[in-house]
C-alpha cells in the first residue's frame, strides 16, 4: 500500500506484529480449530498482550487510543490465518459487541466489562438477531421489563457468534414496547447469570467459531448495566453496525487475496495437459478478472475507512461496500473452487472451505437486499 494513511511506519510496526502473530499462532492450527468449532479462548489474551483488542479505545480503559486505519492492517492481516471462523469470532468482540459499551456505556461499566475485554482476559458477543428477526432489527421480541433496579429479560437470540465463548453479551432488547425505536435498549448479561442457556448450531461454514441460540428465562441483571440511555438502543445499534459491516469488509478482501495468493501457488504446480495451470490462457484471464476486482473492492473499502478517519458520515459508502465486497468475495470463491478443480472440492482445501464461507458475507451483519433497500432510499426511489 502506498497511501500514507494506511502505510506510516507504526502501521507497518503494526502489520508485522499481526502478521507474525497470525504465522505463528492462528495459521498452523487453522484446521484444528475447525475440528473443534471454536477456537482457542486462550488466544484472547495474547492479543490483548500485543494490544490488537482495544486499538480505537480510550488508553483510560487499556485502549491504544488509535483510528480505523489500524484496525484495517489487523483485519487485513488476521484475515490471512485459513480461518474465517476465527476472524469471525475475534471481529464479534472487537468491533460488534464492544463499539457501544466503549462509546456510550458508564465509566462504572467500561472499568467492569470493557478493561478486562481489552487485555483479552474476557469474551464478548452481540446478541441481536432472534428466530423472527435478522436483518429487519425491528422486529425483536426479546422483552427486558424493569423490576426495581433490575431488567427481568425473557426471549432467544439466535446465529450469535461466540454463543459458548462468550463472558457477557451486548443484548438488544425491548423495554418499552409502546415506544417504537425508541423502546429498545442496550443491555450487559453476563453469560454466568442465572436463567441463562444457549445451544450449538451446526453451520455449513465458519465452523472455526462457536455459533449458538441463546435462550433467557426470567434472567435478572442490574439496571445500572444498560449501555447508555434506556430507549437509545435501536440508534447505538444501527452506529455498532457501522463498524461490524466495515471490518466485514476488510476481512473478506484481505481473504479474498489471501485464497488468490494460493489458488495461484497451486495453479503454479498442477501440470495439466504437459503444462502448468497457471499458463493456461484461460487461467490466467481468470487470475486477472479476479484481481481486478479485488482491488477495487479494496479501494472502496479504503475510501469507507479514509471518511471515517477524517470523522464524515461513511453510512452510505459503507452500504455499498458491504454489498459490492461480499459478491466480490463470493466470486473469488467460486472462481478458485473452478481453477481447483476436484481437490476444490474437498474441505481440505482453501477454495474449498472459501466457498462455503464467503456465502455468509451477503447475509450477516445486514443482507445484500437490506443494503439495496437503504441505499434505494438515499437515492430517493
Amino acid at each position: 500500500m502506498s497511501d500514507a494513511l494506511f502505510s506510516s511506519p507504526e502501521h507497518e510496526m503494526f502489520r508485522t506484529t499481526v502478521r507474525e502473530f497470525v504465522e505463528k499462532e492462528l495459521r498452523p492450527r487453522a484446521r484444528e480449530f475447525d475440528q473443534q468449532g471454536r477456537f482457542d479462548k486462550t488466544l484472547y489474551k495474547k492479543m490483548g498482550d500485543l494490544g490488537m483488542l482495544g486499538l480505537r479505545y480510550d488508553p483510560a480503559w487499556g485502549g491504544s487510543g488509535l483510528d480505523w486505519s489500524f484496525s484495517l492492517v489487523l483485519f487485513e492481516e488476521l484475515s490471512r490465518c485459513d480461518n474465517a471462523g476465527v476472524t469471525m469470532g475475534i471481529s464479534v468482540h472487537t468491533d460488534m459487541a464492544t463499539p457501544s459499551l466503549a462509546h456510550f456505556g458508564s465509566d462504572e461499566l467500561k472499568q467492569q466489562f470493557l478493561a478486562p475485554a481489552i487485555r483479552g482476559e474476557t469474551v464478548s458477543a452481540i446478541a441481536v438477531t432472534e428466530p423472527d428477526a435478522g436483518s429487519d432489527v425491528s422486529g425483536i421480541k426479546t422483552r427486558a421489563v424493569r423490576d426495581g433496579d433490575e431488567w427481568v429479560i425473557n426471549g432467544s437470540k439466535i446465529y450469535i457468534t461466540n454463543a459458548a465463548t462468550a463472558d457477557w453479551l451486548c443484548l438488544l432488547a425491548v423495554t418499552d414496547p409502546e415506544a417504537g425505536y425508541s423502546g429498545f435498549s442496550q443491555i450487559i448479561v453476563p453469560t454466568d447469570s442465572p436463567g441463562f442457556s444457549y445451544d450449538l448450531l451446526d453451520k455449513i461454514g465458519n465452523v472455526g467459531s462457536d455459533t449458538g441460540q441463546l435462550y433467557f428465562d426470567n434472567v435478572r441483571v442490574p439496571v445500572a448495566h444498560t449501555i447508555g440511555e434506556i430507549g437509545r438502543g435501536f440508534q447505538q445499534q444501527m452506529m455498532q453496525f457501522q463498524d461490524e459491516r466495515l471490518v466485514a469488509c476488510v476481512s473478506s478482501i484481505g481473504a479474498s487475496l489471501d485464497l488468490w495468493e494460493q489458488t495461484r501457488s497451486w495453479a503454479e504446480q498442477r501440470i495439466l495437459f504437459g503444462k502448468p495451470l497457471s499458463k493456461m490462457q484461460v487461467s490466467q484471464f481468470k487470475f486477472v478478472d479476479m484481481l481486478t476486482q479485488i482491488t477495487a473492492a479494496r479501494e472502496l473499502v479504503y475510501a469507507c475507512v479514509r471518511k471515517t478517519v477524517e470523522g464524515e458520515d461513511a453510512t452510505e459508502l459503507i452500504s455499498m461496500a458491504k454489498l459490492f465486497v461480499a459478491r466480490v468475495s463470493r466470486f473469488v470463491a467460486d472462481e478458485c473452487i473452478q481453477l481447483s478443480g476436484g481437490y476444490g472440492y474437498m474441505k481440505e482445501s482453501p477454495a474449498g472451505r472459501a466457498f462455503v464461507d464467503s456465502r455468509l458475507g451477503s447475509i450477516g451483519g445486514g443482507s445484500d437486499e437490506t443494503m439495496m433497500h437503504y441505499l434505494a432510499k438515499q437515492l430517493g426511489f
